[in-house]
């Protein structure tokens, strides 16, 4: 895939401008830090937000079992739900509030107070912008985890300290409003981070196609839940999104601790946990889908994925394994590109709104452009295509399916979309029913400690605390 603009993590230690004052008063150290850069703020955070949803830690981030692309070795409790124990639901919540989020806050408020005009004002509103982007995308993971959770009284400190539970609905509806204004305030002709911002290097053009496209994925989400609205937003920005070759990759230089997570578990840590299950090797086997030899490795000359949920231990040397490029410590995080904006925008036209394409055109164009990242070749795409054709019949199926295939790096956003449109068919775990596969993460098991009256709130506007709950835009 064609990179936009991607800089190295080894850039993070370039920090040469604070956004603080030079004159202290004669009783502070002048060489004592009083306060974290913004730069510094940001760049933890961009880092902290592509490992938390790029993770494969069983301990925080569930969606590679949820989606059900990878099954587990010795300790199989998380594919079969058990997600107390380790307190999953707790550091999946913490991760995108503590670590990303409340260092974006922190860091737009300095922005916000510095007094500028002319070209350091514009600059300054681009980076309050690319910041908004990050924080929109971290509350719509938040969102589509749990359902309700904190957001106009989240991250207020000891300023409130047991925070309501707001709407799902109403939250996603001013995520909406904030990534328009975000999208209208960026101005390509000024400056933001520069060599802080290590997914795009400060180009703002980017930005904006990823805001874009960040808002055809919120929109489109709401298309069963709020039509109107979803249908404004995303044909307001698919023409602005990315387009074939584009993305947000977030590449790692590859030294530790800044390598990718799949690498840091297998090698790193020396881990044997994970394998990929049979639910996605059977349907790409199925398909004859060309990135199977791209995506696994072979099995007694047969791709062979392990059974997903069964209730037991499973040897890592008896199945299909991950390939070099995934092993590899600088493969990219693929926090949103071409092939999804393709394939929502494909369901966009199959629903009648005008997005510069027909539903078919998008499908082929996310199956191509899926094929073609994943090193295939356009003789593969074609037969692929002619045997696996857009079928508006069934258009759920056809366009969740490929979806789910083309998002196999991206498991957040895969078992959102799964949710949504009921595509693929997954397997049922061990002597479970289909209804136990989770549409939702239990709420932070501290939260009925620490935060009782919100917790009974939400539990009681949620009808219930349960993994089947569906969210307000999981209609079906």
């Amino acid at each position: 895939m064609k990179n936009i603009k991607y800089i190295s993590i080894a850039l993070m230690l370039i920090f040469t401008v604070a956004i603080t004052s030079c004159d202290l008063p004669d009783n502070k150290d002048p060489k004592a830090a009083t306060e974290v850069p913004v730069n510094t703020l940001y760049t933890n955070a961009l880092i902290a937000f592509a490992n938390h949803v790029n993770s494969s830690s069983v301990n925080s981030n569930p969606s590679r079992l949820l989606a059900q692309y990878w099954q587990e070795t010795t300790y199989f409790d998380e594919a079969r739900y058990n997600f107390q124990d380790r307190g999953i639901s707790d550091s999946y919540s913490s991760a995108f509030y503590k670590d990303v989020i409340m260092d974006l806050k922190e860091a737009s408020t300095i922005i916000s107070a510095i007094e500028a005009t002319g070209s350091l004002a514009k600059e300054n509103a681009n980076k309050i912008a690319i910041m908004e982007v990050i924080q929109v995308y971290s509350f719509q993971c938040l969102v589509d985890g749990f359902g309700n959770v904190p957001y106009t009284e989240a991250l207020m400190g000891s300023e409130n300290s047991s925070p309501k539970y707001d709407d799902a609905a109403a939250i996603y509806g001013d995520l909406l409003t904030r990534i328009s204004a975000a999208i209208t305030t960026m101005d390509a002709s000024y400056g933001s981070f520069g060599s802080a911002d290590i997914l795009f290097g400060g180009d703002v053009a980017s930005w904006k196609k990823f805001a874009a496209s960040l808002k055809v994925r919120i929109g489109i989400r709401l298309a069963d839940a709020d039509a109107g609205a979803a249908k404004s937003a995303v044909e307001s920005a698919a023409g602005m999104a990315f387009e074939a070759g584009e993305g947000a990759l977030f590449y790692y230089v590859g030294v530790v601790p800044h390598v990718n997570t799949i690498y840091n578990h297998f090698s790193v840590d020396a881990r044997k946990d994970w394998l990929p299950s049979n639910t996605i090797v059977d349907k790409m086997k199925e398909l004859g889908d060309p990135r199977i030899n791209d995506y696994f490795t072979m099995y007694n000359d047969e791709y062979i994925g392990a059974v997903y949920g069964l209730n037991g231990a499973q040897s890592y040397n008896n199945f299909s394994n991950f390939t070099d490029r995934f092993m590899s410590s600088t493969f990219e995080a693929d926090l949103l590109s071409f092939p999804e904006v393709a394939f929502t925008l494909a369901e966009a036209a199959q629903r009648g709104w005008s997005v510069g394409g027909t539903a078919e055109e998008w499908y082929n164009a996310g199956v191509t452009a899926s094929i073609l990242y994943w090193d295939g070749t356009q003789e593969e795409v074609d037969a692929y295509l002619a045997a696996n054709p857009y079928d508006a019949a069934n258009w759920k199926e056809s366009i969740g399916t490929q979806k789910w295939i083309a998002l196999y790096n991206q498991g957040v956003e895969a078992w959102a979309e799964w949710r949504r449109l009921d595509f693929p068919v997954l397997n049922i775990p061990e002597g479970m029913t289909y209804g136990d596969i989770p549409v939702r993460l239990p709420y932070p098991y501290d939260e009925e400690e620490l935060n009782p009256e919100g917790y009974a709130a939400a539990v009681a506007a949620m009808g219930g605390d349960e993994m089947n709950i569906k969210l307000f835009w999981d209609k079906f």
